[in-house]
Order: C-alpha cells, then sequence, then structure tokens
C-alpha cells in the first residue's frame, strides 16, 4: 500500500481552510499526513490546520509555487495529493488517487472541478470554457495533460525529478502550470473525470484577479516554452505514446480519459 500525503497551500483562508480540512477528515481513505503551507498568512490559518490534526509548514516567500515546492519538499508519503485551501475533495478523493497509482507507469493525476459559491452561468462557465479550456488549449500545447492545482497528485518520485527544474524564483508562477510543463518527456500524466472537488467561483470575482491569473499563465507559458520548444514537445509527445503502444492521436487524449468521462474506480 502507497502512503498518501496531502499538501493545501493557504494565504489568509483561514475560513475556506476550515472547510476544506473538514472534506479531507471525511475521506474513506485518511491520507497518511496532512501538511498545510501557511504562505505567510495574517489570519488564523495556522490555528485552524493545527485544530484539523494538519502539520503546519511555515513558507514566508509569498507565491503559491512557493507554498507548494515548500509542502512536497515536506511531504513523507510515496504520493503527493494537491489541494487548495478552497478545494472540498469528495469523500472518495484519497481512496481514487491511490487507486490511480497502482499504474506503476504513472506520474501524476489530475480531475476537474465543480464551482461553488456562483449561480448555474457561472458554474456552466466555469467547468466547460475555463477549466475545459484550460485542459484542452494547455494539453494541446504541451503534449500532455496539464496539472489543475486545486485537484492533482503526483509521485514523490517524480516531484524529485523534476524538483531543480520548478521557476520557484518567478513570482508570478502557477504551480500547476510550471510543473506541467516541467515535467520529463517519459513521464506520463493522466486526467480522470471521477476525480473530483468542489472549487470557489473567486476566480470570477473580478476582472482584475481574473486578468491578473490570465497574465501569469501566459507568462509562464513564454517562460517555459523558451527552454522547450511547441515542436519538440510534441515530438516527445508522440515518443510517450509510440512507447505505450498507442496509436496517433491528437490532443490530450491519449494521456487521458476524455474530461468528464473518467471511470476508475477504486478497490
Amino acid at each position: 500500500m502507497s502512503t498518501l500525503s496531502i499538501v493545501i497551500p493557504s494565504l489568509d483562508d483561514a475560513a475556506v481552510l476550515r472547510a476544506c480540512l473538514a472534506a479531507v477528515a471525511a475521506q474513506t481513505r485518511h491520507p497518511d499526513e496532512v501538511i498545510v503551507v501557511d504562505n505567510g498568512s495574517t489570519d488564523d490559518t495556522a490555528a485552524v490546520a493545527r485544530a484539523a490534526g494538519a502539520r503546519v509548514v511555515i513558507e514566508p516567500a509569498r507565491g503559491v509555487l512557493r507554498a507548494t515546492a515548500a509542502g512536497f519538499d515536506a511531504a513523507t508519503g510515496d504520493i503527493i495529493g494537491r489541494l487548495d485551501a478552497d478545494s472540498l475533495p469528495a469523500p472518495d478523493w484519497a481512496a481514487r488517487v491511490e487507486f490511480r497509482f497502482t499504474d506503476p507507469g504513472l506520474d501524476a493525476v489530475t480531475g476537474t472541478g465543480d464551482f461553488y459559491g456562483c449561480g448555474a452561468v457561472w458554474r456552466f462557465i466555469g467547468k466547460w470554457l475555463y477549466l475545459g479550456g484550460y485542459f484542452t488549449v494547455i494539453g494541446l500545447l504541451i503534449g500532455r495533460v496539464p496539472l489543475f492545482g486545486s485537484n492533482f497528485a503526483i509521485r514523490r518520485s517524480a516531484w524529485l525529478r523534476v524538483r531543480e527544474r520548478v521557476h520557484l524564483d518567478d513570482p508570478r508562477a502557477h504551480d500547476d502550470l510550471d510543473l506541467s510543463m516541467v515535467l520529463e518527456p517519459d513521464m506520463t500524466t493522466r486526467f480522470d473525470g471521477s476525480l473530483r472537488v468542489g472549487v470557489s467561483a473567486r476566480p470570477f470575482e473580478t476582472l482584475a484577479g481574473f486578468r491578473r491569473r490570465a497574465s501569469w499563465a501566459f507568462h509562464m507559458i513564454g517562460v517555459n516554452l523558451r527552454e522547450v520548444g511547441w515542436l519538440l514537445r510534441l515530438r516527445q509527445a508522440a515518443r510517450r505514446r509510440r512507447r505505450r503502444g498507442a496509436g496517433p492521436s491528437p490532443g490530450i487524449t491519449p494521456d487521458a480519459e476524455s474530461p468528464g468521462t473518467g471511470t476508475a474506480s477504486p478497490r
């Protein structure tokens, strides 16, 4: 049996963190450790985490990539799950993560999210345009399934292989996008549509906040494509598919179940 750590970066998120940790505590497969990374909070984030039995790691250097890396470095599990402070994982989330990693060829798995705190129109936009667009466009761009920061897990061994390649000194780095783009060519990521979490609609609260997120994403794409170009990434993806015996197929589908159609079930 693999051991499972869950890492949750948090900055002044005490209110939503409490609900997230309650959902983690209700898992049918309890994680072996829960780590909350306090990224310089001025509220009672650390106290909320400790009260829920989580281990608190302090990362004073601001930035979600910095916080995520600090948590991953501190994690001791064979598998490291990644949630946001406002993520609400389904009760079987940890069990499904563990089940997926019974595949020895899998390095990382990700799922989608169901937005809460907004109306039906924004839930539709968030799921099918915002997240659906992210998986489709970034997947085509990098030749593999990208990771979604509110809902993914990675082997600790895979993290250690790429630890020195992530852009820790870049304050605009999205941890999920940067990690997706620095994974080694032989590493496999998959999408599991049954791996679900509730995610806050906070990205849509202000136009300025949404534009900032988008600009940071374009920035990280540019940084990584300057290091490894688009055509090379696609050639690497084609070689990866051939090694696995998959036929040629455009986009991200060789690495994934299509979003919303995942069928994996925990034992």
